[in-house]
């Protein structure tokens, strides 16, 4: 967050950093840190090749569990000690592991109650990492899908241009903050807009339904 602001938006006052003013935070997220940079960092000669296969093996090994986890169902008669003992609705017929996952509370360690998938992680030689990357993904899929549009949103409007006389002092769920750096740099567009230092977001996003976006 630091580095992207100092980069990309630079600053002229007391720098402050906010995590909460970093773009995406679901998608920015430790865990998959690898996937993003791993394969940027190996063009660049700072990520050896042998990183790049360890990455791609923990990939391919990621999509094996979530595609088991998805075809794979469990007895009622199995899963509902589990899921009593976590406060969670008993099941009445065969749910896949996958359904069961994505409830809060229950974690992976949980379904190891499930024969089939304890063998086939012993069996697949899942990693830590990889089981970790499986329920996130599952946990927090439809979150991820959401913010993942709204990146791509935020891109596509990029060069939207902002009137000349529009009037930033009349949005009314922004910090003062924002009202203010946006009445005296007066940007042309989102693009513009969004590299102001200090404007988060959702500074952004209340600009765009003002404009109709």
């Amino acid at each position: 967050v630091l580095i992207d602001d100092l980069i990309t938006k630079g600053t002229d006052e007391p720098y402050r950093m906010f995590t909460s003013r970093a773009e995406y935070r679901l998608l920015l997220r430790q865990d998959n840190a690898d996937i993003r940079l791993t394969k940027i960092g190996n063009k660049l000669g700072l990520a050896e090749n042998i990183r790049v296969e360890n990455l791609e093996e923990k990939e391919r090994k990621t999509l094996m569990l979530l595609n088991f986890l998805k075809k794979q169902s469990i007895e009622p008669l199995i899963i509902n000690p589990v899921l009593e003992k976590n406060n969670s609705s008993k099941i009445k017929q065969k749910v896949k592991l996958k359904s069961i996952l994505s409830r809060p509370h229950i974690s992976i360690n949980d379904l190891l109650i499930c024969e089939d998938l304890k063998i086939y992680i012993e069996k697949e030689k899942i990693s830590k990492e990889v089981v970790e990357q499986a329920e996130i993904e599952i946990k927090y899929s439809g979150y991820l899908i959401k913010e993942k549009a709204s990146a791509e949103k935020l891109v596509k409007l990029e060069n939207i241009r902002i009137p000349q006389d529009f009037e930033f002092k009349k949005l009314h769920s922004i910090s003062s903050e924002a009202k203010e750096k946006f009445e005296k740099i007066r940007p042309s567009s989102i693009g513009q807009a969004s590299r102001i230092s200090g404007i988060s977001p959702s500074d952004i996003n209340v600009l765009l339904v003002y404009l109709g976006r």
